[in-house]
């Protein structure tokens, strides 16, 4: 079959889906697996959420509300920002989309780093943009390096803050120089996928600088209800912006674009603040003893701001990782980002916790890593 395909789109790699729970159990002859692999949230939606997802299954024959009204109301009083300076996405992948859709042209450059969140780059691509991928320094944003690739045609920087997969933050104090350096003409994007796992003093003052916005460049900060809310499935997603630069997103914005679902179980979501509190002293507490932990086993915890963070293993992620998956715990190896001897995990519940250790422990053992 002979396609009219434009080089730019014929170039992209898909984005590697995961294989399915149940088959990866059927392919290694494994029950009772557990992920932890995909950063979501090991406790599930809030109780809230889920009754109301059902409550609005009867009505599935009709349209969501197509300007998701008392979710970007309830979102923006959660931020303590305005409903204008909200955009709601199907997932803050579709945020992303958006940014870029809006503009980036053919030969335009967007900055971002690597290793980080893949689908920036992939969107880029689809518009026919040009890439500048800026290599990390140290595990963090290399916001000096960053600074000097920008040129006149640069319209985009994308900075995941904590970055995935380091887990690693940008200061107050670095982003508010790296800020006062830019030109007015370039937007920074700050993908918060993983702020609410941030200790409060240490998250930038984002609302800050969106609402003062001359001379420095406009910001825009894309959240998500996947993590610490729980609704991966669902894919919802908003950004905080300047309402002009809202305005703008809507143009590009498809009608219904968050289904009637998603709208009402993020709703419900943002109304269970015992649920949410609940998850992040989880995550804290899983993240500090599972560190302690896999350093007693002879590994290498590196310290993370978010749900998951980086183990060095002093040997073949990879090797490690099939291992585990005979012992039914999914993790992911971290080669193709740059890291062949690290795996990187979610944070789990306590006894996902427990069995990931002692698998981890036994598959030292078995492959002579570290001192396990």
């Amino acid at each position: 079959m002979q396609l009219p395909t434009p080089q730019h789109i014929a170039a992209i790699v898909p984005y590697p889906p995961g294989k399915p729970m149940d088959e990866l159990e059927r392919e290694y002859g494994i029950t009772n697996a557990i992920k932890l692999a995909s950063n979501e949230n090991s406790w599930g939606p809030s109780p809230k959420a889920v009754a109301a997802i059902e409550s609005m299954l009867h009505n599935l024959h009709r349209y969501p509300d197509g300007s998701s009204h008392y979710l970007t109301e309830a979102v923006a009083r959660w931020i303590g920002a305005s409903p204008e300076e909200i955009v709601l996405g199907n997932g803050s992948n579709e945020m992303i989309e958006f940014l870029v859709k809006a503009f980036v042209g053919t030969g335009d450059m967007v900055i971002t780093s690597h290793p980080s969140f893949l689908m920036y780059q992939k969107f880029v691509q689809v518009r026919g943009g040009v890439n500048v991928v800026i290599p990390l320094k140290d595990m963090r944003h290399d916001l000096d390096a960053i600074t000097s690739a920008i040129t006149d045609r640069t319209r985009l920087i994308f900075l995941d803050n904590p970055n995935n997969p380091t887990g690693t933050l940008i200061s107050k104090k670095q982003f508010d120089h790296f800020l006062a350096n830019l030109p007015e003409s370039v937007i920074v994007v700050i993908d918060e996928a993983y702020v609410d796992f941030v200790d409060p003093d240490q998250r930038l003052d984002i609302l800050g600088s969106i609402r003062n916005p001359d001379g420095i460049a406009a910001v825009v900060s894309l959240r998500t209800f996947s993590k610490a809310f729980g609704l991966a499935g669902l894919r919802v997603g908003f950004g905080v912006m300047h309402r002009e630069v809202a305005a703008l997103l809507h143009r590009v914005r498809q009608p219904f674009n968050v289904n009637l679902p998603a709208q009402a179980g993020a709703l419900a979501a943002l109304g269970d603040e015992e649920h949410y509190y609940a998850t992040l002293r989880g995550t804290a507490e899983g993240r500090t003893w599972l560190s302690k932990t896999v350093a007693g086993l002879g590994c290498r915890p590196y310290p993370s701001h978010t749900n998951f963070f980086l183990i060095d293993v002093s040997g073949s992620a990879t090797r490690l990782y099939e291992a585990m998956l005979h012992k039914g715990v999914i993790v992911r190896p971290m080669a193709a980002y740059g890291y062949p001897e690290c795996i990187r995990i979610t944070v789990g519940t306590a006894a996902e916790n427990q069995r990931f250790v002692t698998a981890l422990g036994e598959c030292l053992r078995d492959l002579g890593y570290g001192h396990g």
